[in-house]
This record gives structure tokens, sequence and C-alpha cells, in this order.
């Protein structure tokens, strides 16, 4: 085999690795890191499972393709939606958890948004009214205050 150099896919051709695709993760000293990212049918896993191969050991193992580019295409979607409602859903529970500089935070930016011929201050007050209750309610939702 040729050598490897970071981001080569390979997979072992006899025995003595566990079946599967690794990604080459680093090279030094005639070794290669080798992280385990796919399994024998070449579908994407996350094991963390780090290998340290000889460079004379490297003629057990055979080019292989990238995981990653067996994935549907609806996959990447499907995860993205899934992440911003869990996300949304965790910001919604510091806030309730926290209900006093949430409120406090929320009416900052109402008052900033609509209170443009209500509340007889100038602009620029409404903006930073905006901006620090947009800031707060990050905060909040985050869990950071």
């Amino acid at each position: 085999m040729t050598p490897v150099t970071i981001r080569d896919h390979v997979r072992p051709t006899d025995g003595g690795y566990p079946d599967g695709i690794y990604r080459v993760v680093g090279t030094s000293n005639g070794t290669a890191t080798l992280l385990r990212v796919g399994d024998a049918d070449g579908r994407r896993i996350t094991t963390g499972e780090v290998v340290r191969v000889a460079e004379n050991e490297l003629e057990a193992f055979a080019p292989a393709e990238n995981p990653d580019g067996n994935r549907p295409l609806g996959a990447p979607v499907a995860s993205t939606v899934e992440m911003g409602y869990w996300s949304l859903r965790a910001f919604g529970q510091q806030l309730a958890t926290r209900p006093l500089p949430a409120v406090v935070a929320g009416v900052l930016v109402v008052i900033g948004a609509v209170g443009e011929g209500v509340v007889p201050v100038p602009t620029v007050v409404l903006t930073v009214s905006v901006i620090t209750g947009s800031i707060a309610l990050a905060l909040v939702g985050s869990g950071r205050m």
C-alpha cells in the first residue's frame, strides 16, 4: 500500500484489526493513527476507537471509500431539523427555569420593538433596549444567567 496521508480512509484486509473503515487522523515517526469511522458494511459509525499502526503493518490495510459519502440526501436535513427542535426545547426550558429574568428580558425586547410612538424616549434608547433584551434572553436561555 502507498503511504497514507491524513483524511485517507482504509479498511483492514486481514483479521488482525476489527472490521470497518478507518480514517487516518495522524502520521508520525513511522506510525499512522487511525480512527474507526465505519462498520464492516461501510455505514458511518461513531466509536471513538483509535488504533496506532506501524508503517510496515499498513500492508494489512486497503484504501476504502469515505463512509460519509453513503448517507441519504435527506439525513443531514432531518438531523438539522431535529437538532433545531431540541435546541429550542432546551432554550424554552431554561427560560421557564428562570421566569423573572426571562420576563424582564422579553419586556425589554418588546418595548424596544414596538415602543416608538408609545414610549416617549429617543430611538437610540429603544435600540439599546432591543439589543440588551436580546442578549439577556440569550444568556437566560442558554443557562448562563
